[in-house]
């Protein structure tokens, strides 16, 4: 039990951990689980070629040069097609995505191994789930990362954006399968390097994202006003909101304008009272406030 639990449960907690670090949560729990069957399936059709024996497993240059290709494009194959129809949003969502997806992948192998190997070392499972899990979930979120990142500068999703963080997590894969360095340097160094780039990517997308929504008082100002008067339209949330049309039916669509405009004034008066606190005020809440906050959650409700 205690060696099915250090091989299966660690790469789980790192993937609670980078939704934990989302400060937006646009990927829903069901999205997750999502991901993590995929990437279940994605390790089982392997395993159903290699009954075929067609893969050369037994050579020594098979997990060096030829398994990290085919399973980081099985991998990736799925973490390509949310890209291709629009449904990863920010670099962040394609990290967690991906992570989901190696997350998955990595259960159906190491459980692959458990059943196969019978190995009592609870050293080995350790360094299943800590590296190898880890490292499987890691490559797939860099191959989102980079791809969606490459996506959106270039406004395209054709194949070849997706050629680059392909090509680093094969890398990754190869070296950490080449075994330069013990197992335990080895995971440590998964164990280090891996969150430091998703603490960087994370701090980044949100940065982006704030940046292109132009957040802060003047602009929240501007916002509104630009909703009560009509020129919502003509704003990049306007713009983003209009491309929703095609996705959500138009009372929808409605309710999350509503949304917007309700965010805003709460937004505003909060913020004003935080200055007047500042300047020794003490100005009172009135109950349209909390009237506010009821609607605000039956829109998010309504929403969804």
């Amino acid at each position: 039990m205690l060696e099915t639990t250090v091989s299966l449960l660690p790469v789980f907690f790192f993937l609670a951990g980078l939704i934990f670090l989302d400060s937006y949560k646009l990927v829903k729990p069901g999205s997750v689980v999502t991901a993590i069957i995929l990437g279940c399936a994605s390790a089982l059709l392997l395993v159903w070629l290699a009954r075929f024996e067609i893969l050369p497993a037994d050579r020594p240059f098979y997990p060096r040069y030829v398994a990290p290709v085919i399973e980081e494009v099985l991998k990736g194959v799925f973490l390509g097609s949310f890209i291709r129809t629009k449904r990863i949003g920010f670099m962040v969502d394609a990290a967690i995505y991906g992570f989901g997806i190696g997350a998955g992948f990595s259960f159906i192998e190491n459980i692959q191994y458990l059943l196969l190997l019978k190995e009592p070392n609870l050293f080995l499972w350790i360094i299943r789930g800590l590296g190898t899990a880890i490292m499987h979930g890691g490559t797939t979120a860099l191959f989102g990362v980079v791809s969606k990142s490459l996506s959106d500068r270039f406004s395209t999703e054709k194949g070849l954006v997706f050629l680059p963080g392909l090509a680093i997590a094969i890398l990754i894969h190869s070296f950490y399968n080449h075994f330069f360095f013990s197992p335990q340097l080895s995971t440590l160094i998964i164990l280090v390097a891996l969150p430091s780039v998703f603490l960087l990517v994370f701090s980044q997308s949100e940065k982006s994202t704030r940046h292109w929504l132009g957040i802060g008082f003047d602009t929240d100002m501007e916002l509104l006003q630009m909703i009560t008067t009509g020129e919502i339209s003509e704003t990049k949330v306007g713009k983003y909101l209009k491309s929703l049309k095609e996705r959500f039916a138009g009372e929808v669509v409605a309710d999350m304008l509503c949304l917007l405009r309700l965010h805003l004034e709460l937004s505003l008066r909060a913020k004003g009272i935080l200055l007047m606190r500042q300047a020794g005020f003490k100005p009172p809440i009135g109950p349209e406030v909390k009237e506010k906050f009821a609607e605000l959650r039956y829109l998010e409700k309504s929403i969804g």
